[in-house]
């Protein structure tokens, strides 16, 4: 009878009955592999219709275009799996919203050359990942379990 008061005192304290934060770290692991298989499989994808359509050149002088396809690459993945997962069409959006929102900031120092083209994805890798954890901690009770 302890145990059963126990499990009920933690569900209206509004904390997840299993998991916590190992699954919170799994889920993040998760996210940041379905990024990579995106990234991998639309890349390669996009890539090829570039290659047939002879638009690569055109890509390769705007890094802004290739910016925003790696965060289409890696949200196409992560939308996937999240879905897969059973997550809510809000949450998938924010955490695709958290590939994107690191361009808004990047591309005006891009354009006012304080970054350089070269350091774009480094750049923007950089600061996705953990806006992508605070995303998730927005949520933390959604991927604790």
């Amino acid at each position: 009878m302890q145990a059963r008061n126990e499990i009920t005192l933690t569900r209206e304290a509004g904390m997840p009955r299993h998991g916590g934060w190992g699954h919170f770290a799994r889920h993040y692991v998760e996210m940041v592999i379905a990024m990579a298989i995106g990234m991998f499989v639309f890349g390669a994808a996009v890539g090829g219709v570039l290659a047939l359509t002879g638009a690569e050149p055109f890509m390769e002088r705007h890094p802004e275009l290739e910016s925003l396809e790696m965060a289409f690459d890696m949200s196409a993945g992560m939308l996937v799996w999240m879905r897969v997962r059973g997550h809510g069409l809000a949450g998938s959006l924010e955490m695709c919203g958290a590939m994107f929102a690191p361009l808004v900031v990047l591309f005006p120092l891009l354009w006012l050359d304080v970054v350089s083209a070269g350091s774009m994805m480094t750049l923007e890798h950089a600061v996705m990942l953990p806006l992508m954890f605070v995303v998730m901690l927005r949520r933390r009770d959604e991927y604790s379990h």
